[in-house]
């Protein structure tokens, strides 16, 4: 068995990357590799940020890992919140505040065009190697939904009328921007070990 750290302790990124990746690699939180670090996210770019907590995790394990880095970028705000995502509210991890303030500064503005971008990096026997995935969508004006995590209820997927927060996982993880990235991911990982 394939195990593969993946640098968060996010329980909803760890289940979903698990469902895309299947049964030939088991994926694992750094809680469950015993790692209890807090990896800074110092850079201006999700892919800056990525590589800096894969080639932190890889340089304490020496074992195969992975990491991401998402951002919500909405057109009418020149690609806010972007890279400070989670912490979009003076630094307040709370989504019930990012949200808040998205939408409050979103006003009515009636461009709502925005997108998720994931970017993973993978470092595998010490080479690094990027995937990025991307769903685009639209900002509604007020919460719909319970499901999900971070900026769901808020997210419409270009395709659907529900947003992220409304789905399954199931539902979510067809279209979701982490699940694109994810896919390239695991066509990686067949053509380099899995030979499936």
């Amino acid at each position: 068995m394939i195990r593969l750290i993946f640098a968060t302790n996010n329980a909803h990124k760890v289940e979903e990357i698990q469902q895309t990746i299947g049964t030939k690699i088991t994926v694992i939180s750094l809680k469950d590799a015993g790692i209890d670090i807090d990896i800074p996210e110092p850079h201006d770019t999700l892919e800056a940020n990525a590589t800096e907590k894969s080639r932190t995790i890889w340089g304490l394990t020496r074992v195969n890992c992975f990491s991401e880095d998402t951002g919500l970028e909405v057109e009418a705000l020149q690609g806010e919140p972007g890279v400070k995502s989670a912490r979009y509210a003076d630094g307040d991890q709370a989504f019930d505040n990012n949200i808040d303030k998205l939408l409050h500064k979103l006003g009515n503005n009636p461009n709502r065009r925005a997108r998720f971008r994931t970017v993973i990096s993978l470092i595998w026997e010490g080479q690094e190697y990027q995937f990025e995935g991307i769903c685009e969508g639209t900002i509604i004006p007020e919460r719909k939904g319970s499901g999900g995590f971070g900026y769901d209820p808020v997210f419409v997927p270009a395709g659907s009328n529900l947003t992220f927060g409304e789905m399954s996982l199931e539902e979510k993880g067809r279209m979701s921007h982490r699940r694109k990235a994810a896919d390239k991911l695991v066509s990686f990982l067949q053509e380099m070990v899995l030979h499936t």
